[in-house]
């Protein structure tokens, strides 16, 4: 048997599990919160997409390969709600092991290529994370925006913390950040976001 193959192919189930990580986050109809690999497709097809929108040129398969493997930890570590403080101070610590985990699954040259690219997303700091963060933060907006702010106001979220967890976000693209900021206007008006 390839080895190699077999060790590809245990990842690749492996990480079937991201289908079963559920987010707070609704789908847009709002019938059912949305799953780790449904969110990570969406940031995948938003990557190609949008591009032409970062504040820099970016690699545009390389923000796709990172959008797809950023959440694979969760499989282990779990979903941890962007306004939660208590999950959120672990969250390092348990995504870190479960990088390791999943992704040693993997003959090492992937291993290491897929965590790298993991760890440059979560550093934040190349053009490519930085259009990748704008992603991930926009398309929760997004699909609160369509589910007429369902997760938003079950769990009492307030502008600031919108605001304070986009910190960042028009460093990989100012124009995408000036469309979210809109919504999060428009929901604060509706009552979705608590002022």
């Amino acid at each position: 048997m390839d080895e190699r193959l077999k060790k590809q192919m245990d990842f690749i189930r492996e990480i079937d599990k991201a289908k079963s990580v559920f987010r707070q986050t609704y789908l847009a109809d709002g019938s059912r919160r949305e799953n780790d690999a449904e969110h990570s497709w969406h940031l995948a097809v938003m990557a190609f997409l949008l591009a032409e929108d970062a504040s820099r040129t970016v690699d545009v398969l390389k923000v796709v390969k990172m959008v797809l493997i950023h959440d694979l930890v969760e499989i282990d570590a779990g979903d941890t709600y962007a306004y939660d403080p208590l999950g959120n101070a672990s969250k390092r610590e348990r995504e870190l092991a479960g990088a390791q985990r999943i992704f040693n699954i993997l003959p090492e040259d992937q291993a290491k290529e897929l965590y790298d690219l993991w760890e440059e997303f979560e550093a934040q700091e190349s053009p490519e994370a930085k259009f990748a963060h704008t992603l991930d933060k926009c398309q929760p907006v997004l699909l609160n925006d369509a589910s007429g702010g369902r997760s938003w106001r079950e769990h009492g979220v307030f502008a600031g913390q919108i605001l304070e967890r986009n910190a960042r976000t028009p460093e990989g693209s100012e124009k995408i950040w000036e469309y979210e900021k809109d919504i999060i206007e428009k929901n604060v008006e509706k009552g979705n976001i608590i002022k």
